[in-house]
């Protein structure tokens, strides 16, 4: 009996480690350090955890401070609380921002793909793009340029369906359904504002 007791208190102890164990194996609350990746908002956007450069399975909250085009290692907490509601990931799992080691601009010129369309839960597809004077911004913070006037007008068409969503929600509270599945736009970081915009190449409308 006194052997079937200890059985059971190793048992209990072993699982309570492992539920206090988040995805890699971390703890909550404690320090990681992280290599924050130059492609703000890339649909294949990367961040890996240090020292073995693992693909980060957490989500990066509280990073104000972080510019497109630059290359970050940063410190950070782990958050892992499933009594805490789900919040704007849905997950009960991310890492809160604390500290900057270092920052280094990237000097590549290699393009990458953004989504103009996300989904959030709770919530569903949302349009990604504002405009102030004749300015596009992606987020809200990072300028659209682009060199073609064709790539202009399919961000106005863009701009000018996310009004119709916005003004028909403000009229009878009544979301209104995205016209495209998807709006995928190919960039690079633009020389001319580095870090506040890119340069768009093309736009990849799916119905």
């Amino acid at each position: 009996m006194k052997y079937l007791y200890l059985f059971f208190a190793f048992f209990m102890l072993t699982s309570c480690s492992k539920e206090d164990l988040g995805p890699m194996g971390l703890k909550h609350g404690q320090e990681v350090e992280v290599t924050v990746d130059h492609r703000y908002g890339a649909i294949d956007e990367r961040h890996w955890l240090l020292p073995n450069k693992e693909p980060l399975e957490y989500n990066i909250h509280g990073f104000d401070e972080r510019e497109a085009g630059y290359i970050y290692k940063v410190k950070a907490t782990v958050h892992l609380d499933r009594s805490d509601p789900p919040i704007q990931d849905g997950t009960s799992h991310w890492l809160n921002f604390t500290e900057i080691i270092s920052k280094e601009k990237y000097e590549g010129n290699e393009p990458f793909e953004i989504g103009l369309i996300q989904s959030y839960i709770p919530g569903g597809p949302v349009i990604m793009l504002a405009k102030e004077a004749e300015s596009y911004f992606f987020s809200s913070n990072i300028q659209l340029t682009f060199h073609d006037e064709a790539i202009g007008d399919q961000l106005e068409e863009i701009w000018q369906h996310n009004k119709e969503i916005h003004e028909a929600y403000t009229i009878d509270g009544n979301y209104k359904e995205t016209k495209w599945q998807s709006i995928r736009a190919t960039v690079t970081h633009d020389p001319d504002n580095f870090g506040k915009a890119y340069l768009v190449s093309h736009i990849e409308l799916t119905e």
